[in-house]
């Protein structure tokens, strides 16, 4: 099938187009063709172009059809209209990259389907997401919008190092800094590879059924946050200082990263993923985090231009630290 990437060279999007052009799809890149950090997909056309430029993209598609066109670079509605203006009639699927965020948060039941509401009342860009697929649904039902949904969580690849801070982290752990995890360390995260991920998305490539459907594609590997950061100290090599401090402190002092813990991190967060099993029963998730993150730690040590240090996420972990050991017993982890 001819393939239309919005995007393409991100966490999420390069391995999908990787494993679409090795199950021999015909696929094609929409970028600015500025993205240096993955290697170049070996038989993907680029089409350069800028989506936030809506008629010279048009201009630059012509009259070209596309049997499904993947956007992963809208985040509001305003954004989901010069989609519709320009995709319609030009492609058989239109899959719309969400996010998992967007469920109801905190969840009232564990574990979340595709039926658990859309309803983060913290996070602006889960709102936004959701507001998304309101409108792709409306026009499913209205026009015939041939839409599918997908809902990724928190994936991950060799480029990206999955905790706040990525390097900057790491390079705490290797000096013998405390670092931090959220709450008391043990709410249930997933974290899923890109590789993995990729199964399920490319399998969902002209399927009839996921038109007007939603699914979220998630590993079923459950960890807590202490056991992520455990590993992540692991595949550096270091034993962790590992410090939990409660999500609401941590806002306080950064609200970007307060709303992203509080609107999303913060709680405990298991998927059922049968739905998407049941469709492409191929999707089966073969890279442990354990592993995964050893791939990423490794990628990042050959890759010294991705070990830059942030010194304000630094400064903002120690201001943190410091307020939060006024807490804590003498003798505890700041001695």
């Amino acid at each position: 099938m001819k393939v239309l990437f919005i995007g393409g060279t991100g966490t999420i999007s390069h391995s999908c187009a990787r494993l679409a052009i090795k199950k021999g799809h015909e696929v094609s890149l929409l970028n600015r063709g500025k993205s240096s950090l993955r290697e170049p997909l070996i038989g993907a056309e680029l089409i350069l172009g800028d989506i936030r430029e809506p008629e010279a993209v048009r201009q630059t598609l012509a009259d070209r059809h596309f049997d499904i066109v993947i956007e992963f670079l809208v985040f509001n509605p305003d954004h989901i209209e010069v989609d519709l203006q320009l995709f319609r009639g030009r492609t058989s699927q239109y899959i719309f990259i969400s996010s998992a965020s967007a469920y109801q948060t905190p969840p009232k039941k564990l574990p979340v389907t595709e039926k658990t509401p859309l309803d983060n009342p913290v996070w602006q860009y889960s709102r936004d997401k959701a507001a998304c697929e309101a409108r792709l649904m409306q026009a499913f039902h209205e026009e015939g919008f041939p839409v599918t949904i997908v809902r990724p969580s928190h994936t991950y690849d060799e480029g990206y190092i999955p905790v706040t801070g990525r390097w900057t982290t790491v390079d705490r752990m290797l000096r013998g800094k405390p670092v931090i995890t959220y709450g008391d360390g043990t709410s249930i995260w997933t974290l899923t590879h890109s590789t993995d991920f990729a199964k399920g998305f490319v399998g969902l490539f002209g399927k009839e059924e996921a038109i007007g459907q939603a699914y979220h594609i998630t590993s079923d590997e459950w960890q807590t946050w202490n056991q992520i950061v455990g590993k992540l100290a692991e595949a550096v090599g270091v034993e962790p200082i590992i410090v939990p401090v409660p999500s609401d402190l941590i806002n306080q002092f950064d609200p970007e990263w307060g709303e992203g813990l509080l609107g999303d991190k913060a709680h405990s967060f298991i998927l059922d993923n049968s739905k998407i099993k049941a469709l492409v029963p191929e999707f089966v998730c073969t890279v442990p985090f354990a592993e995964g993150i050893a791939r990423s730690v490794e990628f990042y040590r050959r890759h010294p231009s991705l070990q830059a240090i942030n010194i304000k996420f630094n400064d903002t972990v120690e201001m943190i630290l410091a307020s939060y050991a006024k807490a804590w017993p003498t003798g505890a982890w700041w001695g």
